[in-house]
């Protein structure tokens, strides 16, 4: 049988590859980066991802994790076994990743600098006067009387807020 012909032709070097980039990607690929600390510090690259998982206590897929019940009735069933659940070796990283999740989550409801000082602009040269900030020249977006005075009344909250703090 006659060989292929991509076989025979010798290899020729690459001057047009970026070898910074290739060593750069190459090591990424090889080793990525994990975004969660606890998850971080328990991984060993010796182990498949889901070897890695399972130590953890973590699953892999979701779906196998939890699995439906199926809605067709079943014959009598003979004491089924249940299966053996894998032991976890690393329990402190579902700890740790609980305790994170427990935690308040904070609320960044900060305003921009350009809507505060909008409404500071049309306090000041309005006071309570919506009807005459929607009139304003300043008022590029053409916001209701109703938008603005939501805008102000977002604008006491987060000077509330801070005040609280």
């Amino acid at each position: 049988m006659p060989k292929a012909k991509g076989k025979t032709r010798r290899q020729k070097f690459g001057y047009k590859v970026n070898r910074k980039c290739l060593n750069r990607n190459a090591g990424r690929k090889a080793a990525p980066w994990i975004e969660c600390p606890h998850i971080r510090h328990a991984w060993d690259h010796t182990k498949s991802v889901k070897q890695n998982l399972a130590e953890m206590g973590l699953a892999m897929d979701p779906n196998k994790a939890v699995p439906l019940s199926k809605r067709k009735v079943k014959a009598m069933e003979v004491d089924a076994e249940e299966r053996p659940k894998d032991l976890v070796w690393k329990p402190y990283v579902v700890n740790e990743l609980e305790a994170e999740a427990s935690l308040p989550e904070k609320k960044g409801n900060t305003l921009s600098r350009d809507l505060i000082e909008y409404v500071h602009y049309m306090v000041e040269n309005h006071g309570e006067d919506y009807k005459a900030m929607a009139r304003d020249e300043k008022n590029y977006y053409q916001d209701t009387p109703e938008q603005i005075q939501n805008k102000w009344q977002a604008f006491i909250d987060s000077l509330q807020k801070k005040m609280e703090k």
